[in-house]
């Protein structure tokens, strides 16, 4: 029988646990995070959120003591990477080089990890090598493509030490991207199409992102600093209420409130900058045929905005909860996408 493993998902909004097991989820819950808990993809409060989720565990019946944990992006740096086949342990020795523009500090300060994607099949150079005889090609050193992550070792242990607050240990975390491969890799086997390109867009509180992926390689990110924030800004107005009353009138479509003019000019201004990203995909990569956008997150569920990116970027779109395993049937699935990926086995 599979091991059941709880995929935590902690955003500025929500909290999201999702106990699965192998791939099947058994409880998906979702609570509001108090108010400047997180900050910049970081928690204030050890103690206070081990004690959340232990509480948020004990209401809900949720037993088990492993967890995956999602990685939020502000946390962690991702990037693809070509290099020469080479062992483990050249390996181990070289990828943190990889990051020496983007990480601050020093390198041991840091922990590096990798996901081999392929090995790269040889490619016939046009010119010769000293090496070539009369009418023979020289050929380039095979190279492996590897999906590669740093993260701060502070990061990993405050993480660790809030699992353990909650009685649980960590058994795997990575960043949300590798969510969605988890996801779109169980597409592929049930769909056999090992090419389809995926579009996947968190429309969150703080931020979208934009997720790009040729099959189940992961191509880049794109991050829009506008999100349901400014949403609760504009209906806060509108009603002349705080915030967070506002933010509950957007969630619950308080009077048909989602689809207020100021709504729609915020819904347009969002399907304008997204166009500009999928124009700037397009054009980095002619040989698209992208025609699917899956969307996951809290405005997912906001139907006049689903229309509107629809609408404007001309792309079939779906929630992101067809791509779980019997997401049909979980409530408010396209919140929990990336904590039940974590979690679930592929």
């Amino acid at each position: 029988m599979a091991k059941t493993i709880l995929g935590v998902d902690i955003g500025y909004d929500n909290m999201k646990l999702a106990l699965v097991q192998g791939r099947e989820v058994l409880e998906a819950v979702s609570v509001p995070m108090p108010k400047n808990m997180v900050r910049d993809g970081h928690i204030v409060s050890d103690e206070s959120m081990g004690e959340m989720i232990r509480t948020t565990m004990k209401e809900n019946g949720i037993r088990t003591g492993a967890a995956a944990f999602v990685i939020p992006d502000e946390a962690v740096f991702v990037k693809n990477v070509v290099m020469p086949v080479m062992t483990e342990e050249q390996l181990v020795y070289n990828l943190p080089f990889e990051f020496r523009d983007y990480i601050t500090g020093e390198i041991r300060e840091y922990l590096f990890d990798y996901a081999l994607l392929s090995e790269l099949p040889k490619k016939t150079a046009s010119g010769k090598s000293s090496a070539a005889g009369e009418g023979e090609e020289a050929e380039e050193a095979p190279k492996m493509e590897l999906l590669a992550v740093s993260v701060p070792k502070s990061y990993m242990e405050e993480t660790r030490g809030i699992l353990r607050k909650a009685g649980m240990k960590l058994e795997k975390a990575a960043p949300s991207i590798c969510s969605y491969i988890q996801l779109i890799r169980m597409h592929q086997e049930k769909t056999g199409n090992k090419e389809e390109e995926f579009c996947i867009l968190d429309l969150g509180y703080q931020a979208i992102r934009m997720h790009m992926y040729k099959g189940d390689r992961y191509i880049f990110t794109r991050v829009l600093d506008i999100g349901l924030s400014m949403l609760d800004e504009v209906l806060a107005d509108a009603f002349s209420v705080d915030i967070h009353l506002a933010h509950t009138y957007l969630m619950t479509n308080y009077e048909g409130c989602q689809s207020r003019a100021e709504c729609q000019t915020a819904y347009s201004s969002i399907a304008m900058e997204l166009m500009r990203v999928l124009n700037f995909y397009r054009y980095s990569n002619p040989d698209s045929h992208i025609t699917d956008m899956w969307l996951c997150g809290g405005g997912a569920v906001i139907e006049p905005l689903r229309e509107t990116i629809r609408d404007s970027l001309d792309l079939d779109v779906y929630p992101a909860s067809e791509l779980v395993p019997g997401g049909e049937e979980i409530e408010d699935c396209n919140s929990f996408v990336q904590a039940i990926g974590m979690a679930m086995e592929v």
